[in-house]
Order: structure tokens, then C-alpha cells, then sequence
């Protein structure tokens, strides 16, 4: 039959039978009678049996979106894509390491070059991350809302007496989890492999560093979902709105940059400028390109994952004059990207805002 979906209808009625149990109203005699029985076993000495408490509806949906991405085939292949670039990016870099470590260079903070060297032929997991990471976001939010409405589930699911604010904020916490424990895994089977190949654990500041980096590719994914979700609300048909994550994702991958060095050739000061009006000119092109997600992401990894990288701003030689070439701490480094990150931030919870009053505009029951 036209709009039923396997699985929906059990899924549909547990969380009905859910919703009801919540908000049931009980009498004073069931609540009293309950009482007795939960203060202990009768006089023949049988236990009662527990009552477990009822499941938010809120996590009903999550679970199902949960389980729903983990036996979808798109998904399976972009985490099987992202496991193998680990892997490749995790065999160059161990052998680089090993390299460093051998020869009397600087072999501090070992665990996270396993992070950023690389020996040519593949590149490093940053760059993998920075590359694949968009995509998985996309993949995971692309038709959150707009395939509900072409298989005729989502009206079905707005008439249960659950909140709608309550369906888009299940789908985007059940892509957020997924990509959260992605990135945890694939952060503890690095730091364990390290850990095989080197044989010396990490420091307790190393390994913060890799967590924090992890925390940081989660917001950096979770804007990408978003922004898919954005699209689904907004757009119709799936592929539109795939089409149109793919088309933003290529244009701040490729066109962003070339765009702004054509407005950097533009907007040059000439030959006979002063230092203040280059510093302006400096500040203003990186301002510029600072609008891009991923340049945010580059800039905030590399700061964490190298703590030789002091300053992400133009420094003049006076700024430069009895400063010590010292590895930053971590809260300091941690200071240092925090407005990188409060603009990541800024951008998903953007993003989630426009996508949250687009949907609660819409009407549902019609298509």
C-alpha cells in the first residue's frame, strides 16, 4: 500500500504506546497502590517486578534514526571510506614517525605527528578529515525531512502528540552521535595502533590534544549536517537538496579560494605603500578567507595538533623580537583557536536555526 514503510508501523505504534504511558494521568488510588508495591515484597516473599520508567518520546526517534543510519548502505560505504583513509593516512604516518624518531630530530610530541606527517604518497589524516568530512555530514542529512514527506511518514509521525521541533532535533542528534563515536573510534584505534608501532605512551598533554581535536572535527561535521538539513527542510526532492550540499561543499573547497585571491589581486596596495596600509590590506584577505568552514577547521587542528604554532595572525619583526621558540601549553593553544571554534559553532547553530523556523512554517499534511 501507498506510504506505508517497513518498519515505520512498529516504530510508530511503540511510540504511541510510549506517549501514552508518559502522559497518562493516574488516579490517587494507582498512584498509592504503587507506592506499596514498590516498598517491597509481598508476605509469601516474591519480589515485585520493577517498572522500568517510560522512554521520552524525544529518544524513541533518536533510536530509531540511530538504527535507521546504521543499516543504510550510503552510510555503511562513507564510514567504510573514512576507516580506509584512516588507515592508509595511519601506515605513511607511522612509518615517518619511526623516520623522526630514528634520527636525533625533535621527537616531542610523537603521537600527534601521527596526525599531520605524512611521507608523499598519501596525505595526512587532517587532510582526510578536512576532505571526507563534509561528505559523511551530508550523507547523514541530506534527506532528513524531504524523504519523510515523499513516503508519506511524515504526517504520520506530526500526528502522534509529540512536539514537531521535537522530529528535527531527533534527526540531528542521532547524525551528531553517529559522528561523534566515529570520531572517537577512529581517535582510539590511531593512539592505539601509535601505541603498537612505537611502543611509548602518550603524555597526558598529547593525549588531551588528540580529544580536543576530536571535538573539533565533530562541530566542524555537525556543521555540514546541519547545513543538509537546512536544504532538506527548504528543498523538495532529496537530490535537489544532495545537489545543492555538494554544489556549497565544491565552491568553499575549490572556487572559495580562487575567489579570493582574485579579490586579494584587486585590492593589492601599491608598490609604494606604507606598513600600515599592507598590514590592513593582510589582515583584511585573511578575514576573508577566515569566512570559509573549512579554513577554520585547518587552522584550529593544526594549532592543537602542533604545538610549535603560536600565533594564527600577522606578526611584525618588533612582535617577533625576544619571543622563545617553545611549544605552546595546551590552554594556551586551547585560547588560541577559541574563536575558530566559537565560528564553527556560530555557523551549525546558524544553520540549525533558519532549518528549525523553515520547518516549523511548513505544512505538513499537504504535499
Amino acid at each position: 500500500m501507498k506510504g506505508k514503510v517497513p518498519g515505520w508501523e512498529q516504530a510508530v505504534r511503540k511510540l504511541r504506546e510510549k506517549v501514552y504511558e508518559w502522559r497518562r494521568p493516574r488516579s490517587k488510588m494507582e498512584a498509592a497502590s504503587s507506592e506499596e508495591i514498590g516498598r517491597g515484597a509481598s508476605e509469601d516473599g516474591i519480589t515485585p517486578k520493577e517498572h522500568s520508567p517510560s522512554v521520552h518520546p524525544f529518544w524513541v526517534i533518536v533510536n530509531k534514526e540511530i538504527g535507521d543510519h546504521i543499516r543504510s548502505w550510503r552510510v555503511v560505504i562513507l564510514l567504510s571510506l573514512m576507516v580506509l583513509t584512516c588507515i592508509g593516512s595511519l601506515y605513511t604516518a607511522v612509518e615517518e614517525v619511526r623516520s623522526i624518531a630514528r634520527s636525533e630530530e625533535d621527537s616531542s610530541f610523537l603521537f600527534l605527528k601521527l596526525f599531520t606527517e605524512h611521507n608523499g604518497t598519501l596525505p595526512n589524516f587532517i587532510t582526510f578529515v578536512s576532505f571526507l568530512g563534509p561528505l559523511l555530514g551530508i550523507g547523514l542529512g541530506f534527506d532528513a525531512v524531504n524523504s519523510e514527506r515523499s513516503k508519506g511518514t511524515l504526517g504520520r509521525m506530526i500526528s502522534q502528540p509529540i512536539y514537531r521541533d521535537d522530529l528535527l532535533l531527533a534527526k540531528f542528534t542521532a547524525g551528531f552521535v553517529l559522528i561523534a563515536v566515529l570520531f572517537m573510534s577512529l581517535a582510539m584505534t590511531m593512539v592505539g595502533t601509535g601505541l603498537l608501532a612505537l611502543g611509548i605512551p602518550p603524555t597526558p598533554e598529547e593525549f588531551w590534544r588528540i580529544v580536543f581535536f576530536m571535538l573539533i572535527g565533530t562541530v566542524y561535521v555537525g556543521f555540514w549536517l546541519n547545513l543538509s538539513i537546512l536544504f532538506s527542510a527548504r528543498l523538495r526532492q532529496a537530490a535537489t537538496s544532495a545537489i545543492s550540499c555538494i554544489a556549497v561543499w565544491i565552491f568553499f573547497s575549490v572556487f572559495f579560494n580562487m575567489i579570493v585571491q582574485l579579490v586579494g589581486r584587486a585590492l593589492a596596495p601599491a608598490g609604494g605603500a606604507g606598513i600600515d596600509d599592507i598590514l590592513s590590506y593582510a589582515r583584511s584577505m585573511q578575514l576573508l578567507i577566515r569566512l570559509s568552514p573549512s579554513q577554520l577547521f585547518d587552522e584550529a587542528t593544526m594549532t592543537m595538533l602542533v604545538p610549535s604554532i603560536r600565533s594564527l595572525g600577522l606578526l611584525t619583526p618588533e612582535q617577533q623580537i625576544g619571543a622563545i621558540p617553545s611549544p605552546l601549553p595546551l590552554g594556551q593553544s586551547l585560547l588560541l583557536v577559541w574563536p575558530q571554534v566559537t565560528g564553527l559553532m556560530a555557523a551549525t547553530m546558524v544553520c540549525f536555526g533558519i532549518a528549525y523556523a523553515l520547518f516549523m512554517r511548513q505544512e505538513i499534511r499537504s504535499k
